[in-house]
């Protein structure tokens, strides 16, 4: 194939939810992937139905995150009909195979969404440049349920992260103290500074948003879902983050609503 116009300099426009939260945030608008989310959520659902909805709606969301962040290169590939036109070449862009790439498995209930990233990372990047590390992150709650930070018991991490693109795959977006956490332990515990690091769930919260934007100002957001369902009837009515300090979606245990109902212990089926 000659140097095609088409496959130069590609772009990638994802489909989103007009929103008022800043560059970083995309809240994807995929009546597919939300149909399969309200069925994740349904009390009716279980496994192993759960574990399939949950790797059908982060194949999306990984593919998403890299047609988005991941760097390209140009190439010139040969294919199969070579064998009787010589001229039978991909010549455009592809993603960078040679890009360092970490999934960080945010134990327990991002285990299943960071390895179901770098399993697919494994087929596009070259393996020997993706590396799944492992975060062991709980939630901290005083007497009256509420959420005072996380504690950690203890991580494995692999190596450095110099100019990696670090993931954090992690279903339920709801205070953002797991992600202030873990984003904080990669800027100062790890070696090596990354080339970006991205965080990636299922569902978040506008209390999730004005934490993480404010504390990780450079760390991408990218959501399937935002849950405000506890706001006010005139806020709903509302472009998100038209009036974010109104705007609500965690109750008093800081659980989100609507929600999908403790993700982290369907996905185990562990309840204490």
């Amino acid at each position: 194939m000659s140097n095609d116009i088409q496959h130069q300099n590609l772009k990638f426009i994802p489909t989103q939810i007009a929103h008022k939260y800043g560059e970083n945030v995309i809240l994807l608008s995929s009546p597919l992937m939300l149909s399969l989310l309200a069925k994740l959520g349904h009390p009716s659902t279980h496994q192993p139905q759960i574990n399939e909805l949950t790797q059908m709606l982060y194949s999306y969301l990984v593919d998403q995150t890299i047609d988005l962040y991941f760097p390209k290169k140009k190439v010139v590939l040969e294919t199969r009909m070579r064998d009787v036109h010589t001229e039978a070449e991909y010549e455009g862009e592809i993603i960078d195979p040679e890009v360092p790439v970490v999934s960080v498995d945010l134990a327990r209930a991002g285990t299943f969404p960071s390895h179901l990233c770098y399993n697919k990372l494994n087929y596009l990047m070259n393996p020997k440049h993706v590396r799944q590390d492992h975060f062991y992150v709980a939630r901290v709650s005083d007497e009256s349920g509420q959420v005072t930070g996380v504690s950690v018991a203890g991580s494995k991490i692999g190596g450095d992260v110099e100019k990696a693109i670090v993931l954090f795959p992690d279903p339920m977006g709801a205070t953002g103290s797991t992600i202030v956490r873990a984003y904080n332990h990669y800027h100062k515990q790890v070696l090596g500074t990354p080339r970006l690091m991205v965080a990636m769930h299922l569902i978040i919260t506008p209390e999730y948003i004005r934490k993480v934007t404010k504390e990780c100002p450079d760390i991408k957001i990218v959501a399937l879902r935002l849950d405000r369902g506890l706001s006010g009837e005139e806020i709903l009515q509302t472009i998100p983050g038209t009036h974010i300090n109104e705007e609500k979606g965690l109750n008093q245990h800081q659980y989100i609503v609507p929600g999908a109902g403790g993700l982290g212990e369907i996905l185990n089926n562990s309840y204490c």
